[in-house]
């Protein structure tokens, strides 16, 4: 089967240095792109039933962009003035930066990893007499919350927005060659969109190794896996697969 078609399942990127773009350029390849799933914020009520309040913290760690702007949100949403001596602990510099949308940066308040957790982790060990308080969606990783109980922190989660899947009914009569998907949720909002999906010669890309489980787990034959070992990309991993489908042929 020649692929001709594929259906990103995510918004198409603002860069110019979009790798899919190059790949649709050297096998002439019609390249769609698709959020399946969008992030809701929690309203006020709904953080209210957690029973969680702001005041009784003292340090907050973020994980994304996505949890500061929601963290500063539900702060708003319920009146809640943030200390000017409120700690921030970040993932990374990137993240770190982005705080100046909301606070005034500084080094004395404000820090930050290189650019996984572990990294922000010996950050947050050396203020171990801190309260932090941790912004995530209804999906965190488990290793979060895992790796600060294991090194004694005294944290809390926050849930403060939802991963929700998108309508795509308007994809129902639509067809593509190649899928591609980068989470597990992707995977989740195919199937509550079409129930009655047949993959027959549709193939599926899966990045990551929990979207590959989510995929097996709904029945679906993965004929594209990435990272594979010297194959770090999803686009490389496409084009790997293209390359040995037509040697095939």
């Amino acid at each position: 089967m020649n692929i001709k078609s594929i259906l990103v399942s995510q918004p198409e990127p603002k860069t110019d240095k979009n790798p899919f773009s190059d790949l649709a350029d050297r096998f002439n390849l019609k390249v769609d792109y698709r959020s399946f799933i969008h992030v809701e914020g929690i309203d006020p009520q709904d953080f209210r039933q957690q029973r969680i309040n702001l005041e009784n913290y003292s340090a907050v760690i973020f994980t994304s962009r996505m949890a500061i702007d929601h963290y500063f949100r539900i702060a708003k949403e319920t009146r809640f003035t943030v200390p000017d001596e409120m700690k921030y602990f970040c993932i990374s510099e990137a993240v770190a930066y982005y705080l100046q949308n909301y606070v005034v940066y500084r080094k004395r308040k404000i820090f930050h990893g290189k650019q996984t957790f572990k990294d922000l982790l010996e950050l947050v060990d050396k203020h171990n007499t801190e309260k932090y308080l941790v912004p995530c969606s209804d999906i965190q990783s488990k290793n979060i919350p895992e790796d600060l109980t294991n090194h004694n922190i005294d944290f809390q989660n926050v849930i403060l927005y939802k991963t929700v899947c998108s309508d795509l009914s308007d994809l129902d009569d639509v067809k593509y060659d190649m899928l591609v998907f980068y989470s597990p949720s992707g995977i989740q909002s195919l199937i509550k969109n079409f129930p009655k999906f047949k993959q027959n010669g549709t193939k599926i890309a899966a990045f990551g190794p929990t979207t590959a489980h989510a995929a097996e787990q709904a029945g679906l034959r993965i004929d594209i896996k990435a990272p594979m070992p010297g194959i770090p990309s999803m686009t490389m991993a496409i084009e790997h697969f293209i390359k040995v489908d037509n040697k095939r042929k």
